[in-house]
């Protein structure tokens, strides 16, 4: 929750909700963590842990323009992590594009695919 509690002032974001939280466990052993979100007035800030599997994924959803690369340093310092994965995505009406959407659900998909991890149909 400390995460959901300071994260959105670091980005000069405004929190509109108090953080939710929530402890999940699934069907598989190594499938159990926390998950939290908190809306801003900007959009949301979301978070998944599975700490046995040593993943966290965090998601910064804005309306707003934001220093990536400091959000980047920011949850790398918070977490200690020293390998990252990221995608960042533009949103908003003016970024639709069907054709390069399309293309790319495709290369996810397939990057997805390729490294073992199934990838649900939409």
């Amino acid at each position: 929750r400390g995460f959901l509690d300071q994260f959105p002032a670091k980005l000069s974001m405004t929190p509109i909700t108090e953080p939710k939280v929530l402890d999940y466990v699934g069907d598989k052993p190594d499938d159990v963590g926390v998950s939290g979100f908190v809306i801003i007035a900007e959009s949301h800030i979301s978070i998944h842990t599975f700490p046995i599997r040593e993943y966290v994924n965090v998601d910064i959803f804005s309306c707003k323009g934001f220093d990536d690369l400091q959000a980047l340093e920011e949850v790398k310092l918070l977490f200690g992590f020293a390998d990252v994965k990221t995608w960042l995505l533009d949103r908003g009406l003016e970024w639709i594009d069907a054709k390069q959407g399309l293309n790319e659900v495709d290369l996810q998909r397939n990057t997805l695919s390729s490294e073992g991890i199934s990838t649900p149909r939409v």
